[in-house]
């Protein structure tokens, strides 16, 4: 093919713990096997990742290996899996899936304040970057990363929280910390966007029609069809906006303490999932409240905040990131109807916008955990961190990947809980990172105003240099 495999080094270590938990970490020691995740999904992930069966028997007594390109390639020829010589999802993804976008990094952009959101658009087009400076900033992949749009926020508080593209790419939600969710038109001719000036940034207003109580928002999703907008607040709720009819639909007392994450869980926008501060992931059934702010379940194992909260996509299965240094995966199937285990009291004071995790929190267990997998080796702490699983059409959803305190991009093997890479090149906090939908290509995003590419193989062209000089300020969020 021309090019060299990429090198996957799996660091690990076996977890001496539950039945239903794998632990991810660096080690020393990576004779030791980890304990796979024995559970629907780890045979959904194989299924989507694996090729078929008559390939791996192409190599008698090596089944554990993975099939090679050229056993691949020789396969289709021989068409093996009667598909009259094409390769199946499923073998597509075995191949993409072993060439991680791990060689760079490339400079993207550089810029002198905090980049806080990272996204690329669905179908891998467009990347949206948010910058604690006001900066919003949209760029045309297929045009060499070109800014196809500079917008200036509006009334901007403290930082842009987050951003969302709608599903057609033509209008741009964003949000900081007020009740005022702002849109923009992405698909207008002008690159440059002020608020105001150039482009009115029309105001959706979160607040109760009494008014008089500000909070913020942290988190805002399209839904897949483009009619409505969920959003996670500082005021312990969740809104849901009708954008067709411009107004608010419902709000929801969703927890006891902030709402850091939301997202529909899947294509229908009936189930929505949120994760808090109160430590609880929740699941929401629009279909059939049974009573006012009652969710359809509750989701405990996190002993700290969940700060993000990623769906695979199937109504089913999610990840959540959260301030106890830990990726969980859960099934919704598992939950519970009520909080009935009590943790008690913490025996040691902790914050985690300027504090290290205690050691002698880090083998805590949850006495009630209903996590499906937990995930380690990254921190969580300042910022609200985000985790991701990998593209379901590259990739068949086998590697989950977040961005850490310790300024690095980790990326995990869902089933087997393994470290497969560490990227490696920023100086601050990478918040938000995100992974091409098609191409082995992620994009990083730091508190140190970057915005860098990796690749598999790259593109032939050496890194750009990355200036040294930073400005540093103390920010907490």
């Amino acid at each position: 093919m021309g090019y060299a495999m990429s090198r996957l080094e799996i660091e690990s270590e076996l977890f001496e713990g539950g039945d239903v938990t794998n632990e991810a970490h660096c080690s020393n020691r990576p004779d030791k096997p980890f304990r796979k995740v024995d559970h629907e999904i780890a045979q959904l992930t194989n299924l989507k990742s694996v090729p078929n069966e008559r390939l791996r028997q192409l190599v008698p007594g090596k089944k554990k290996l993975p099939v090679s390109p050229v056993k691949m390639l020789a396969g289709r020829e021989g068409n093996y899996s009667g598909r009259g010589g094409g390769f199946s999802s499923a073998d597509r993804c075995h191949m993409l899936g072993r060439y991680l976008p791990e060689n760079g990094p490339w400079l993207v952009d550089q810029m002198t304040s905090r980049a806080y959101v990272s996204q690329f658009s669905a179908d891998g087009s467009l990347f949206v970057a948010g910058f604690q400076g006001s900066n919003i900033r949209i760029y045309n992949v297929d045009r060499g990363w070109k800014v196809q749009k500079n917008i200036l926020a509006k009334s901007l508080r403290w930082t842009v929280t987050d951003t969302s593209l709608s599903p057609d790419q033509r209008h741009l939600v964003y949000t900081s910390m007020s009740p005022i969710v702002h849109i923009v038109d992405v698909g207008s001719a002008n690159t440059e966007s002020l608020a105001n000036v150039t482009e009115i940034h029309e105001g959706l207003d979160f607040s109760a029609s009494d008014g008089g109580y500000s909070f913020g928002i942290f988190s805002v999703k399209f839904s897949t069809d483009g009619r409505e907008l969920v959003a996670g607040s500082s005021d312990d709720s969740i809104y849901v906006y009708d954008l067709e009819a411009n107004k608010l639909s419902l709000r929801i007392g969703a927890h006891m303490a902030d709402v850091n994450t939301v997202t529909f869980a899947d294509e229908s926008g009936n189930l929505i999932y949120s994760g808090s501060d109160d430590n609880l992931c929740k699941v929401w059934d629009r279909r059939c409240f049974v009573a006012r702010d009652k969710s359809a379940g509750v989701l405990m194992g996190h002993l700290e905040g969940v700060t993000y909260i990623d769906s695979r996509g199937d109504g089913r299965y999610f990840i959540s990131n959260g301030k106890d240094q830990t990726i969980k995966l859960w099934d919704i199937r598992k939950m519970s109807s009520n909080t009935s285990c009590n943790l008690g009291f913490r025996n040691y004071e902790w914050d985690y916008r300027w504090m290290d995790y205690p050691p002698q929190a880090r083998d805590l267990k949850h006495p009630c955990d209903q996590s499906v997998a937990t995930y380690k080796g990254h921190s969580v702490l300042r910022t609200l961190i985000r985790c991701y699983f990998s593209p379901e059409y590259s990739t068949g959803q086998k590697y989950i990947y977040t961005g850490s305190h310790d300024s690095w991009v980790y990326i995990y093997d869902v089933v087997t809980g393994a470290q497969v890479a560490v990227l490696k090149h920023h100086t601050s906090p990478v918040r938000d990172c995100s992974w091409h939908p098609y191409d082995p290509m992620l994009v990083s995003s730091s508190w140190d105003g970057d915005l860098v590419r990796w690749e598999f193989p790259g593109s032939g062209e050496a890194p750009a240099p990355v200036s040294t000089k930073r400005i540093r300020r103390r920010y907490y969020y």
